[in-house]
């Protein structure tokens, strides 16, 4: 324990929480908070559901990571860098995204809501692809252990960023509506931006490596080391948008890098099911906006924190494959609780109980569901693989779960069924990690999957 607790004292994972917290802020706009306006506007679930699918986007954002890792923004990255430049320019959008929400009334129309959310979603989901970079590129590989801290730090950022200001709008709604309530958000998110302008630029030899790639590419694809416009164009083309995903499957084969991606996909879609119809759900059963804040927001937020911080130690000692058994096991019987407060109905025990439990699962599996996809991520192509994978593991979040609403009004607002459904929905993934298993302990090594003191300084694949 004294170990783990050596490792967190470190500034850069005090830099990785500030962006955790960047990385999780949208959330507080297009999450609950976002599904509880709609509620009281007086959206249909499924309508409601529907809208939430803006969040798809999440699931695409590998199409243009790569660009990522190789376009430099004028101005910005003579004076930030490749990864602070990309993440203040995002931000940008989600600032204008927020104030533009502020202005639409969901109930008159939710065309214009729809599109502000479109811009806040879309400059989000890049954000997360040059957040990812900077966290991997500042504590690398040769580091595993301070990277589970890394895994755990962001992931307290992220629940920090998502859970404390939805809280705190969801008290604010009532004095001031909905529309104020977004544009102290947007004050937050100004705020931020100031803090993102003083953090560090990672030092790394990524654009050296990158610059050998493409030279090498440029004989591969022409013959010739220095070709004309065109070839050059191509070579570039092709470091960029096509070389990461396959450096990807080469490291790994395709039977296993896809056997990586479909895990990746199906962990989390219980989860995800239950977590984009949690605000319709509370209220429903009959707590008020101010007792989720509490519960939920403030609470949950405080819990969520201790479990990460508590979760990445588990990481640390047990190694990851045990971490994903048995977060993927204990957040699914999560939502049984769900299931137990539809029934009894708006108990205040029952409530916080099933708040702190499943905070606890979902936590612990987060910090191990991260440090995974990070341990597996290229240093040379760092925005396009995590994203790629990243993104994959959104899609249940973002894409699959739109169908929730829908799914509790066929089962006629019976949401006991529901919640029981996705604690059987996380059978897939974890049956696809057990016929992983042998493969990744290979690939990986001991920190897939044996236990390891936390002063340990031997790499993941040791």
């Amino acid at each position: 324990m004294s170990a783990y607790l050596r490792l967190l004292y470190d500034r850069r994972l005090l830099f990785i929480f500030i962006l955790g917290f960047a990385s999780g802020f949208p959330w507080a706009l297009i999450g609950n908070t976002f599904s509880a306006w709609l509620h009281e506007s007086g959206l249909t679930r499924t309508a409601i559901g529907v809208l939430g699918s803006l969040a798809m986007i999440y699931a695409l954002n590998f199409l243009w990571a790569p660009f990522l890792d190789r376009v430099k923004l004028p101005f910005l990255h003579g004076r930030l860098g490749q990864r602070r430049s990309w993440i203040l320019l995002t931000q940008g959008g989600i600032l204008l995204g927020t104030l533009a929400i502020s202005t639409t009334n969901p109930a008159l129309g939710t065309l214009p809501t729809a599109l502000a959310a479109l811009l806040i979603v879309s400059s989000s989901a890049t954000q997360d692809v040059a957040v990812d970079a900077y966290r991997i590129e500042l504590v690398p590989a040769m580091e595993p252990q301070k990277m589970a801290a890394a895994s755990a730090m962001t992931t307290a950022g992220w629940w920090t960023g998502a859970g404390l200001p939805s809280a705190t709008a969801f008290m604010l709604a009532g004095p001031l509506g909905w529309s104020g309530a977004y544009l102290f958000m947007g004050l937050i998110l100004a705020c931020l931006m100031l803090v993102v302008m003083r953090l560090p630029e990672p030092k790394t030899d990524r654009e050296e490596q990158q610059a050998r790639a493409e030279r090498e590419m440029r004989e591969t694809l022409t013959g010739k080391t220095n070709p004309g416009l065109p070839g050059r164009a191509a070579a570039w083309l092709a470091v960029t948008a096509v070389e990461p995903f396959a450096e990807f499957f080469r490291r790994n084969g395709w039977q296993l890098a896809l056997a990586i991606l479909g895990f990746i996909v199906l962990f989390k879609i219980g989860e995800a099911f239950m977590g984009r119809m949690a605000a319709v759900f509370y209220l429903e059963v009959g707590f008020t906006r101010e007792q989720i804040a509490w519960v939920s927001g403030y609470m949950g937020w405080a819990t969520m924190l201790l479990f990460t911080l508590l979760g990445g130690l588990v990481n640390v000692t047990l190694g990851i494959f045990r971490g994903l058994l048995i977060g993927g096991i204990t957040m699914a019987l999560a939502n049984l609780l769900f299931a137990l407060l539809a029934v009894v109905g708006p108990d205040m025990p029952l409530f916080a109980l099933a708040v702190v439990v499943d905070n606890f699962t979902t936590a612990f599996s987060t910090v191990t569901f991260v440090a995974f996809i990070s341990y597996l991520t290229s240093r040379v192509y760092t925005a396009s693989q995590y994203a790629l994978m990243a993104s994959l593991g959104n899609l249940s979040r973002t894409t699959l779960a739109a169908g929730s609403g829908a799914l509790v009004d066929w089962l006629g607002g019976d949401w006991a069924t529901f919640f029981v459904i996705t604690t059987v929905m996380v059978t897939p993934g974890l049956i696809l990690l057990l016929l992983i298993r042998s493969a990744l302990t290979r690939r990986m090594g001991a920190a897939f999957s044996r236990r390891r003191a936390a002063t340990t300084t031997a790499g993941p694949a040791d």
